[in-house]
């Protein structure tokens, strides 16, 4: 067990779809040999297949006995093979011919971007961001053979040792969010970091600060002072993914609060809600309603004019809001003091 946790909390009902995040992830850490398919960050629609495909219907994590599910390896072409485009035809003219990739491929990132739910009369979607969860019990860790897979002891993050990992891959099954990625050509397994480079000199992960959305929310989840702690702990309105698994993930999510169906203008949210209900407890289990419920009367205390602390606080202003980062208390954890 670590003596800290590092979490991060992301309010769905601010992200625009924009995939700026997945952007700055990419450009930071994944644009060398081998990792053309990772995206440590990426953003799907919901509902939709994900990525890679259907990979919360894959297995993983663990048992009620805490026993490791079984789980597929994901094929490549569940990930979907990196699209090619004439960016000079495309960005600087050239001829009339349409600009076409040089594959067709069936599957990719956001193939099924905005697509959204299958009914005609009450069309909802909603984003998902989604990055390792750094778990608290993870089922990658558990896996590794060779012991390559640790959870910092001084911050909570899970990392993969590059020296020891030989490219099992039984970390990629064993996780049932399948936020681990092999290397083919350096023949490892490799993963989000959560940034730690970046916590270490008091700046956020590359992916929150780049958010022009301002959903995400990084601290550590024992300091009470953080925001993390206020929305998990205090006032419970931000839900783990896929909890079900049991792995205990530390990154977590105020659950989309769509206004309730058309046609339907006096009631509220939860008495009838625009994302089915069993789409998101799928995703954040049986609490999901009554994290809905609670939000709506937040907002209804806000319209009557009274004071609001978890809207307030999900409105984040300011840095100092959204962040509450603590490289001093990591330095003494990591020292023993």
């Amino acid at each position: 067990m670590s003596k800290h946790q590092y979490a991060m909390v992301m309010d769905l009902n601010k992200c625009l779809g924009c995939h700026t995040c997945t952007l700055a992830c990419k450009k930071q850490w994944t644009d060398g040999d081998g990792m053309a398919y990772m995206y440590w960050n990426n953003v799907e629609t919901r509902p939709g297949q994900g990525y890679p495909r259907n990979f919360d219907r894959m297995g993983g994590g663990f048992d009620v006995r805490g026993n490791l599910r079984p789980s597929k390896l994901p094929p490549l072409e569940d990930y979907g093979e990196a699209l090619e485009y004439d960016y000079g035809q495309r960005l600087f003219g050239g001829s009339k011919k349409p600009v076409m990739p040089h594959v067709l491929a069936d599957y990719g990132p956001n193939f099924d971007e905005d697509m959204g739910g299958d009914d005609t009369r009450n069309p909802y979607h909603f984003y998902l961001p989604r990055i390792c969860n750094h778990c608290t019990h993870p089922a990658c860790l558990e896996a590794c053979p060779r012991k390559a897979i640790y959870k910092r002891a001084e911050d909570g993050i899970v990392l993969v040792d590059q020296e020891r990992c030989r490219g099992y891959r039984h970390c990629i099954r064993a996780c049932p969010y399948k936020k681990l990625y092999f290397n083919v050509v350096e023949s490892m397994s490799q993963k989000c970091i959560f940034c730690y480079p970046r916590l270490e000199k008091g700046r956020p992960n590359a992916c929150a600060a780049q958010c022009p959305g301002r959903l995400r929310f990084v601290g550590i989840l024992d300091d009470q002072e953080s925001p993390v702690h206020k929305l998990v702990v205090q006032h419970k309105v931000a839900l783990g993914l896929l909890p079900q698994r049991g792995t205990g993930p530390n990154v977590y999510y105020v659950p989309p609060f769509l206004p309730p169906k058309a046609g339907h203008p006096r009631a509220t949210v939860s008495q009838d809600p625009r994302l089915p209900v069993k789409v998101l407890e799928r995703l954040f289990g049986p609490r999901v309603m009554d994290v809905v419920r609670s939000l709506e009367g937040e907002l209804r205390r806000a319209q009557r004019g009274s004071r609001s602390e978890v809207l307030d606080l999900l409105i984040g202003r300011n840095d100092s809001v959204r962040y509450a980062l603590r490289p001093d208390i990591m330095k003494r954890s990591a020292s023993g003091k």
